[in-house]
């Protein structure tokens, strides 16, 4: 009996043993990943607040920097401009969004599919190939220059054009979502009531989906405020901070007026990310158990009405894009329109190649790789391990940082921070990898979420029972977890693949002769007056990212066949 009660006693301590080391490896992980972040997001953001309080020579001079920006009246004419394409650009592109959306959700008309993939076809663009199609659609000698009654494409008009094609999908996956989710008996009490159809629209579809508003326009508000491609192309002499920040710092050196422009650009952004937690935490559910999910009904003219309406939005998305990719077949523009592919031939036109492209697709593969590894292991390792509530709480809360973070205000507090001598990270500086970091740190919280979503979907008995039959969690998490998440992986892979492909912005401080990307490489082209060669890599980008989010089409369906296939057995 003694001898029982002491070999129970050594396996008591040994599986005390083993839980206390799995228990110091987990902490240790998580402790890495806190780093890691701190490292590649709060340090380098420190940094760009240092520098906007110091003068050139390093001396801490407060809010002087601060005061010389107000003060110059071109400065606040920036911030005008910015917050006027903004709000207005914002406007247009809810109302055209929210309509596209109804009419994916609420109506009977046919091509809804066809027209929900045509609606997200942007997403696959670089931010200033919009641009650059307007250029031919109603620039000097555009097509269309007639319906602008005299006025300019370059400035105010091209911008809020382009922008609307930029943040239309982003809005549209928002607001699908919102009218996506509706219970059918608040209708049915309307219409036993006899309200009229602008009634039960103003009364019930538009409460229904405030939220989805809210967030969409706050989402759109932020990508408008920000976004530095379609500006650099089409805003000709019209100034916004995005633009403004690149002049600062590549023009001029002024490396600290630059970063009070970066930490005025961040403060919207941070602001609307804010107020989108807040609505979102209001937000309550929709459908309760008893709710009758709503089926819409065929109206004839209804449908009619919004099928036209959705062709015409379609058409425009459908009209950018077909107008890049003709101007980057015809010889000369606008003399000479039979079809060559001569601007696809970058290394006979002197634009670097091919490299460019090369270069796009290492950092895509690079980001897409370890990018998914790193954030599906730090989601599994805050959503799925026990203890260290605190830590796993701080980590949380600094990956959704990066979405409140405009890329290009990302990209200038890289130069501070990964420039510096005496930083040991220096030499990462001027390779691919910084901007693989940079990437990866860019777009951490829209891979964070959809990678926390999956795994609460993963019921936590599978890690309760491993450890009761004494598995490592390193096993349950390659042989279960993995497995039952894997198209959410294949979606975090696909997701930083593409806007690696796409990114401007974020990267446009932070290459080099050797780390060219091709987006950049479109914009420097264009700078230089070869439009048509410049839609040309814009061209192959969105081809590119058509070829992979098929392949994640193609591979999604058969990991659902293969999952059917083993839930009939």
């Amino acid at each position: 009996m003694t001898d029982m009660v002491a070999t129970d006693t050594l396996v008591a301590s040994q599986v005390r043993a083993k839980a206390t080391h799995e228990d110091w490896l987990v902490r240790l992980s998580l402790t890495a990943l806190a780093a890691y972040l701190c490292v590649t997001l709060v340090l380098p953001l420190y940094v760009l607040l240092s520098k906007s309080v110091q003068d050139k020579d390093g001396a801490f001079v407060g809010v002087a920097n601060f005061a010389r920006y107000f003060d110059d009246p071109a400065m606040l004419q920036s911030l005008g401009n910015t917050a006027y394409v903004a709000i207005l650009g914002t406007f247009i592109t809810l109302v055209l969004a929210f309509l596209f959306a109804y009419a994916l959700t609420r109506t009977r008309m046919p091509g809804r599919s066809f027209f929900r993939v045509i609606g997200l076809v942007p997403l696959l663009a670089p931010s200033l190939l919009p641009g650059l199609a307007l250029v031919y659609l109603f620039g000097n000698q555009g097509i269309f220059k007639s319906l602008l009654l005299g006025h300019e494409i370059y400035g105010p008009i091209g911008i809020i054009i382009g922008e609307v094609f930029f943040a239309f999908p982003h809005a549209l996956i928002i607001l699908v979502t919102a009218l996506s989710v509706a219970d059918a008996r608040l209708y049915e009490a309307a219409e036993s009531l006899r309200a009229k159809p602008w009634r039960i629209f103003l009364t019930v579809t538009l409460p229904g989906c405030r939220y989805g508003l809210v967030s969409a326009a706050l989402v759109v508000f932020t990508l408008i405020f920000t976004d530095f491609g379609v500006p650099k192309v089409i805003g000709g002499s019209y100034n916004v901070l995005a633009t403004d920040v690149y002049r600062q710092v590549i023009g001029q050196f002024n490396f600290q007026m630059g970063a009070v422009v970066g930490l005025i650009l961040l403060a919207p952004a941070v602001l609307s990310f804010l107020a989108d937690r807040i609505v979102q935490r209001r937000q309550v559910a929709l459908l309760s158990a008893r709710a009758v999910p709503l089926q819409p009904k065929e109206r004839l003219w209804i449908d009619r009405l919004f099928l036209v309406a959705t062709v015409l939005m379609a058409g425009f998305l459908l009209l950018v894009l077909g107008m890049a990719l003709f101007g980057s077949l015809v010889k000369l523009w606008p003399y000479n329109l039979s079809l060559t592919l001569k601007w696809y031939d970058f290394g006979r036109i002197g634009t670097d190649g091919w490299g460019p492209y090369l270069n796009s697709l290492k950092l895509a593969t690079i980001v897409a790789v370890v990018g998914t590894i790193i954030v599906f292991c730090g989601a599994y390792l805050v959503e799925k391990t026990r203890g260290a509530g605190r830590l796993r709480m701080v980590i949380h809360f600094l990956a959704m940082i990066p979405l409140a973070v405009p890329g290009i205000v990302l990209g200038l507090a890289y130069i501070f921070f990964f420039n510096s001598p005496e930083n040991p990270l220096n030499f990462i500086y001027g390779t691919l990898a910084i901007l693989a970091v940079n990437t990866i740190c860019h777009f951490y919280t829209v891979s964070h979420l959809t990678a926390v979503t999956a795994l609460k979907q993963v019921d936590n008995e599978f890690e309760s029972v491993a450890a009761s039959l004494k598995v490592p969690l390193y096993r349950t998490f390659w042989r279960v977890t993995v497995p039952i998440c894997l198209p959410a992986i294949l979606d975090i892979a696909v997701y930083y693949f593409v806007n690696a492909m796409t990114t401007v912005s974020a990267v446009i401080f932070l290459y080099s002769a050797d780390t060219k990307l091709m987006s950049i490489n479109a914009i420097n082209t264009d700078d230089a007056g070869n439009t048509a060669t410049a839609c040309a890599m814009g061209i192959t980008i969105v081809a590119t990212s058509a070829v992979m989010k098929g392949a994640q089409s193609l591979i999604s369906r058969g990991l659902e066949r293969r999952t059917q296939a083993w839930r009939r057995r």
